[in-house]
Parts: structure tokens; C-alpha cells; sequence
């Protein structure tokens, strides 16, 4: 998984990403800011200066709650990433699928979900980062070239406006539709891990009369590599 700010994983995939570690898949977590822009809460839970070491923390209770084996912490500023320079992340999050070899990579689809600045530029930067990491020619130092099979996107359908499975597979975009109802309460948990952006959690998901349905399903868009015979699918490593 690769992602711009600290509550991004939980939001989009945290009942994926439990339920294939919990299978014993070992789950990598990209995290590019610390969310330094981000809610300090209300009341406030921690002050603007302290707020990135904070929201630091709040991931690292969330990555242990989902079951992510390691989380890759880079040093970017929140609503600046897209100043990031190319190179400098390509070597980043391509030296990371070289090093790990995952067979799909998560990330924001090209619009970044709600075309914040911050999910473009690290869709950008994931999409760039594959070909480089499987291309021999490019920075030996990072180890051995690695094809990644399956680029997979979050943002591009939406569950908190009609989370039904039915409605949900007749949209475009919904090509892998994930039932995490036995993983609801451990998405709850890892949500609230993130307490400075509790108003953001309680609202999208867990003050609303449909709480365990939006809680219940994740939805994600095959970005790139190999197609599952069937859509939508209902495990990203489907036909792998």
C-alpha cells in the first residue's frame, strides 16, 4: 500500500489489508507525510507543532491494528507532495518493490479519490515507480529488477453513499469488491487509532445508521497488469 497521509490506509483498505495478513500475507505500508495539515481534533488533542510526531503515532497504532509487517515512513509535506522531486520517489517506492516483491500494489486512482493535491501526486509517483523497479537498467543499487502483476487503485467508487454489494458492481470502476464484515470491527478500531481525525471518521463512517454496511465492503479499480477473468472480483489476487 502506498499512500499520502496518515489515515488514508484506513479509510480506503484497512479490512483488506487485515484480512490478507491475518491469511499471512505480509502487508507493506507506504506513508509519505505526516499529515502535518490534518485536524488536530476537537477538542484539540495535540498542538500544530506537535501534530506530525502525533499523527506519526495514531499510524503506527492503526498499521498494528490492520497487521501491516512494516511501515515505510517518508519525510514529504503534507499538501506539498506533488513538489516532491521524481526521482528522489521513484527510488523510494520503486526500492521498496524491489526489496519486498508484492504482487499487487495499492494506491490512489489518477484522480486521487477527491482530487486532493497530495493523493494525485502519489498515484503519480506509484504508477511511475512500477516500470521502474521491473526495468534492469535503471539504479542496480536497489536491488534486482521486479515486475509487480497488479496495480490496484482506491477513490474511484466510492461506499459511503449506497454501500450495497448489488449497486456497487453495477458501477465502472468496481472491479474488485471486497467483504470485509469479518474484519468491520478491526476497520472501526483502526479508524479510531487516527483520534485527531475523529470528526472525519464519526461522520464518513461510524455515527451513521448504516455503520456496519460502510464499514463492511471495499471497493478497488484494477489500475494496471494482469485482468481477473471475472468483474467484479472479490480478492485482489484473483487469477494470479
Amino acid at each position: 500500500m502506498c499512500f499520502a497521509h496518515p489515515d488514508d490506509e484506513s479509510f480506503f483498505a484497512a479490512g483488506t489489508a487485515h484480512g490478507y495478513a491475518a491469511a499471512g500475507v505480509k502487508v507493506v505500508l507506504c506513508c509519505a507525510t505526516r499529515g502535518e495539515r490534518g485536524s488536530v481534533g476537537d477538542p484539540p488533542l495535540a498542538t500544530i507543532e506537535a501534530l506530525p510526531q502525533v499523527r506519526e503515532r495514531e499510524l503506527r497504532d492503526a498499521a498494528r491494528i490492520i497487521g501491516v509487517a512494516e511501515l515505510a515512513m517518508l519525510d514529504y509535506q503534507d499538501q506539498q507532495l506533488a513538489n516532491a522531486p521524481p526521482a528522489e520517489m521513484a527510488a523510494h517506492i520503486a526500492g521498496l518493490i524491489r526489496h519486498h516483491r508484492p504482487e499487487v500494489v495499492m494506491t490512489f486512482d489518477p484522480n486521487g479519490g477527491n482530487r486532493h493535491s497530495d493523493h494525485v501526486a502519489i498515484s503519480r509517483f506509484t504508477s511511475d515507480a512500477i516500470p521502474y523497479a521491473a526495468d534492469a537498467r535503471w539504479r542496480a543499487d536497489l536491488g534486482k529488477p521486479y515486475r509487480v502483476r497488479r496495480l490496484v487503485w482506491v477513490g474511484s467508487v466510492g461506499v459511503w453513499d449506497k454501500p450495497g454489494r448489488s449497486h456497487l458492481a453495477a458501477q465502472p470502476g468496481a472491479d474488485f469488491i471486497i467483504d470485509v464484515a469479518p474484519w468491520r470491527e478491526t476497520k472501526a478500531r483502526a479508524l479510531m487509532a487516527h483520534a485527531t481525525q475523529r470528526a472525519g471518521v464519526d461522520r464518513i463512517f461510524l455515527n451513521r445508521a448504516d455503520r456496519d454496511a460502510v464499514l463492511s465492503i471495499e471497493v478497488f479499480r484494477l489500475g494496471a497488469g494482469e485482468r481477473p477473468r471475472n468483474l467484479p472480483a472479490d480478492d485482489l489476487f484473483a487469477d494470479l
